[in-house]
């Protein structure tokens, strides 16, 4: 008896050569309109579904104060649970992953109407989320993060079919040029590079805190970046911005004095619920990858 391969749309870490592949699912899904007073404009929407980020200034502002006193506390509370990353050379907390678990507060949050609203509208669709996390970047030790598509991560060790996600976040801390902003190519959401290479068993483990798995290699950077340019993400505390699941995006070392925080959500559509990971090994652990949706 033959088994059928399972399909695929997006192959990528298979052991053949790099490539770039076409995107064929939408960035905005459904009619993408809104009749709530949350919901992004049209003017709004074109820039998101042309770019493939939207950053909304001042948003909010007024739960910094909460939030930065529930990071702290989390640092804490979760001192040496598996959910911790740190940096890959300083010991100094990277990340928290999953804190919308372990704290009502940040729950909350994720379920706010002025973050909430936008991403049902974008995605055409109720979402679940299926992952959170605090990241930070310590003034002067703060390391960098290779180029990568999250989406390209999610399809091949988690098992996401569609690029049907957003990632909304929310800036802790200013975020400018000198201290390990996130930069984005923009555009290059509607393009899918199929990475070389395979995936080790754990990869997860080396990924989070110095990615190489996954990463696009110079050839297709390069033909990448004849149509498309870097853009920085820059904004003050309390800007929101929302980004495309397959944008290619990375963030240099912090050079500066000042530290960099940031809360991040991705909100996955309900009906692109994860399937076995592509990759073909064993999913990754449920926080960085939540296999029970909640509907928000």
């Amino acid at each position: 008896m033959t088994l059928l391969k399972r399909y695929d749309p997006y192959p990528s870490r298979t052991g053949d050569a790099e490539q770039i592949i076409p995107r064929t699912d939408p960035v905005i899904y459904g009619a993408g309109h809104s009749d709530r007073p949350q919901g992004l404009s049209r003017e709004q929407l074109a820039h998101y579904e042309q770019k493939g980020f939207l950053t909304l200034p001042g948003l909010m502002d007024d739960r910094l104060d909460t939030i930065r006193a529930e990071a702290d506390t989390l640092k804490t509370t979760m001192a040496g649970r598996e959910e911790l990353y740190t940096e890959p050379d300083s010991g100094e907390l990277r990340t928290i992953f999953k804190p919308h678990a372990y704290s009502e507060t940040i729950a909350r949050i994720a379920r706010d109407p002025r973050i909430l609203e936008p991403v049902k509208q974008i995605l055409g669709s109720d979402v679940y989320l299926t992952q959170s996390r605090i990241n930070r970047k310590p003034a002067f030790k703060g390391r960098s993060f290779a180029w990568h598509s999250d989406f390209e991560t999610w399809h091949v060790e988690d098992g996401m079919r569609h690029m049907r996600a957003v990632t909304a976040w929310i800036m802790l801390t200013d975020n400018h040029e000198y201290n390990g902003p996130l930069y984005v190519i923009p555009g290059s959401h509607k393009h899918y590079v199929s990475c070389a290479g395979t995936t080790e068993e754990k990869n997860y483990r080396k990924s989070l805190k110095k990615q190489v798995a996954g990463v696009p290699g110079k050839e297709s950077l390069e033909t990448l970046l004849k149509d498309h340019t870097i853009e920085g993400v820059y904004g003050k505390a309390g800007t929101l911005v929302l980004h495309e699941c397959n944008i290619l995006h990375g963030s240099p070392d912090n050079i500066s004095g000042d530290p960099r925080a940031l809360l991040m959500f991705v909100y996955n559509s309900v009906e692109n619920e994860l399937e076995q990971p592509f990759s073909g090994q064993a999913p990754r652990p449920h926080y960085l990858a939540d296999r029970e949706p909640k509907v928000l």
